[in-house]
């Protein structure tokens, strides 16, 4: 099996990542820029991965990297910050990558990148890969500058790329605080009340090591329905009533649409809120 270094892995997403790998027979080099509050399995590397020395260091011994150490959303630091720190670091572990031979960068994107929030109306819905770039936040323009690099980097060097566009990342012990917004349509037009498990993003880290790719691709990584108790149809005609949908959609069935993902990578999210609330 592939030893993958794995970067923010005391993240919300890292920790889960770390562990999917490992249970799948990986060796991990575990990496972040503090110490996990919680036993990964595996040593941390202490690396602060704006410093091109350090990447290389942390990425050293590895054959792959799954990177999701970022800034992980806008509104945190003031937006300078946000976007220079996040595009060194991603600068900087993709060069990393390739001077050392790696096999295949995974990076984190956003769903950011594809207009949220949507305070303007999507274009159509669901919302696929197509609909980028509309990046609306530094943030979001750290990411779509990102892809660009990434696309470069896999041109000048024969890696892949994979970037994934992460929706909004639960952990399922927050699944309970869903139930607040029920009531009102308006408090998650922001993502097309879009979520994901971490669980899924785990398991789509580990399809995108392993998919018959090449070039630098992006994928939206969602759960396969809403974070709402209400048909996803008439949520988009009372919020967004001058948005299209392109086809027609199950009943609490994702806005933002997985199917490039399952495609080209074999992912299926199997994880939903609804599993643990009635």
């Amino acid at each position: 099996m592939t030893t993958v270094c794995v970067t923010g892995a005391s993240g919300r997403a890292g920790r889960v990542v770390v562990r999917e790998l490992l249970e799948h027979g990986h060796q991990v080099v575990a990496t972040d820029l503090r110490r996990p509050g919680a036993d990964l399995g595996v040593e941390v590397l202490l690396a602060d991965l704006t410093d091109f020395g350090q990447a290389v260091e942390a990425l050293d011994n590895a054959e792959a990297v799954v990177h999701l150490a970022n800034i992980p959303a806008p509104g945190i630091h003031p937006p300078a910050t946000t976007f220079t720190a996040n595009i060194a670091m991603n600068y900087n572990v993709f060069s990393a990558a390739t001077r050392l031979g790696h096999r295949r960068v995974v990076w984190a994107s956003s769903e950011t990148t594809l207009g949220l929030p949507f305070d303007t109306p999507p274009r159509y819905a669901p919302v696929d890969e197509d609909h980028y770039p509309f990046p609306t936040t530094s943030y979001a323009l750290s990411k779509v500058a990102t892809e660009t690099v990434a696309g470069q980097f896999a041109a000048w060097s024969g890696i892949p790329f994979v970037a994934l566009r992460f929706s909004n990342i639960f952990d399922p012990a927050e699944y309970p605080r869903l139930a607040r917004v029920w009531s009102d349509p308006l408090a998650r037009k922001w993502n097309l009340w879009g979520y994901v498990d971490q669980r899924d993003v785990a398991a789509a880290c580990r399809q995108a090591l392993a998919a018959k790719v090449s070039g630098s691709t992006s994928y939206i990584i969602a759960a396969a329905d809403t974070v709402m108790n209400r048909p996803s149809a008439r949520l988009l005609e009372e919020v967004f009533p001058g948005t299209p949908l392109t086809r027609e959609v199950g009943e609490y069935e994702t806005l933002l649409s997985v199917d490039r993902a399952g495609r080209d990578l074999g992912f299926t999210p199997r994880h939903s809120w609804r599993q643990h609330l009635s």
